[in-house]
């Protein structure tokens, strides 16, 4: 295995070990979709589950949301991430699928979701104001029914097309770029300048 292989390898390693520790450096990432207008719209979300083989990164969302309906009419996306501790970036170029409200890949993920986090999807539509939010306790969601966010919730599959690997180093920054097909075996693998 050379050099460009086992950075790539190790990419898509500290990916999948983010989607099982909330402490890794990965596990929060920018999603970036492009709105209605063209302009480019980025938020964070939690990297949910990793699939390596595969090159897919799984998200969850709340199909009332924004994101949802900028990625079902463009659904070409940039996930950004860094990590501060190793100093690395990851920039994956791709498409998303979007799963909605009881399709196989949603119940799926909901399944695995604790209860609190499935209260997340409860409220109401993301982006609308907030009534009587005059104290902290106002943006507390308090317990209800599953199947109400049920309803709402949705798994974004973002099948990357593109890695773009950064390493920041005192002696000489490193990157490198890898292209995959559809199955996700790389197709290309190239050193570039930082």
């Amino acid at each position: 295995m050379d050099i460009a292989e086992e950075v790539e390898l190790a990419a898509w390693t500290q990916l999948e070990a983010a989607a099982a520790s909330p402490e890794s450096g990965f596990r929060y990432v920018n999603l970036c979709s492009v709105d209605a207008d063209n302009i480019p719209q980025a938020r964070m979300v939690v990297l949910r589950r990793t699939d390596a083989v595969g090159r897919v990164l799984e998200f969850h969302t709340d199909t009332r949301s924004a994101k949802w309906r900028e990625l079902g009419a463009h659904p070409h996306a940039t996930v950004l991430g860094y990590c501060s501790q190793t100093r690395l970036q990851l920039r994956l170029k791709g498409k998303v699928e979007c799963h909605a409200p009881g399709s196989p890949v949603a119940e799926t993920a909901w399944e695995l979701l604790p209860s609190w986090t499935r209260a997340t999807y409860t409220g109401g539509p993301p982006g609308d104001e907030l009534a009587l939010a005059t104290n902290e306790r106002s943006f507390v969601s308090e317990p209800t029914n599953d199947t109400d966010g049920k309803l709402h919730f949705g798994a974004l599959a973002f099948r990357a097309a593109t890695l773009d690997w950064f390493q920041l180093v005192r002696e000489g920054n490193r990157r490198a770029r890898f292209s995959y097909d559809d199955s996700g075996a790389v197709i290309v693998s190239q050193w570039i300048n930082p």
